[in-house]
């Protein structure tokens, strides 16, 4: 159950992760980074049911970027080796716990193998409304923006749309996560204080939490300690502190 100040509206809906440590969490322990990718794997597991727990509806994983092709090739074969595994392991068992698996990226890079896991995935659950899991494989914040934008534009070539009309509104409906809640909460572990193209457009009126511990570390106190974190701060999306405190809701674009 959740603790007694994380009730709504205190609760964030939408949760978005920078999965950051692995690789460290690893070496300190005189492991090969792949043993720190398996352990983290468990923890996303584990903050999955503690999100469900909570009664959190969404939860988004930054969990393979348009940049980490760049890193070594042994280490990229043996990522997807794992998401693949995953993929086959977990689907089911997500399935039974209600949870709905979503995949943004993109898939155009991805082993056609993996491909069909993913579809198989999202098929089996597409009707599961306990928690939304959406991974992010394949990811980057610029690409997401770029290919809303192509979307929108092909209405304007179309004659659907009129250039004079084009808005951010239209950008926005093409997005990856277009038909939920943007988070309301960002926790990037590992130490490090960036987004690393992440959610670029989403994250525009996200509270941020950056935490020290390493991934393979994250539980479920430290995602409390998060949310304790989330519930004592002001949202104001634009608005004056006074407003917020007198119940004014508008939100101007």
């Amino acid at each position: 159950m959740p603790s007694a100040d994380l009730t709504p509206p205190a609760m964030p809906r939408h949760i978005a992760v920078i999965m950051d440590g692995n690789g460290r969490w690893a070496y300190r322990r005189h492991l090969p980074r792949v043993a720190g990718h398996r352990r983290g794997a468990e923890v996303v597991r584990e903050m999955v049911q503690s999100c469900a727990d909570l009664g959190i509806p969404y939860l988004t994983l930054f969990a393979f970027s348009t940049e980490n092709w760049r890193r070594p090739a042994i280490e990229v074969r043996l990522l997807m080796n794992l998401f693949r595994l995953l993929l086959r392991r977990e689907a089911r068992k997500l399935h039974e716990n209600g949870v709905r698996l979503h995949i943004i990226g993109d898939r155009s890079a991805l082993d056609p193998e993996i491909c069909q896991l993913i579809d198989e995935a999202e098929t089996l659950t597409c009707n599961n409304q306990r928690l939304q899991l959406n991974l992010a494989v394949n990811y980057g914040g610029r690409w997401d923006i770029a290919q809303a934008a192509r979307a929108a534009m092909a209405a304007v070539q179309a004659g659907d749309l009129a250039l004079e009309d084009f808005s951010a509104a239209h950008i926005a409906r093409h997005l990856c996560l277009a038909d939920i809640p943007e988070p309301d909460l960002l926790i990037r572990t590992g130490g490090e204080e960036r987004i690393s193209n992440f959610l670029l457009w989403q994250l525009a009126y996200t509270e941020f939490y950056f935490s020290d511990t390493l991934w393979p570390d994250f539980n479920r106190a430290a995602l409390e300690h998060a949310l304790h974190s989330f519930a004592h701060r002001q949202r104001r999306f634009g608005r004056t502190g006074d407003q917020v405190l007198e119940g004014d809701c508008s939100v101007s674009d």
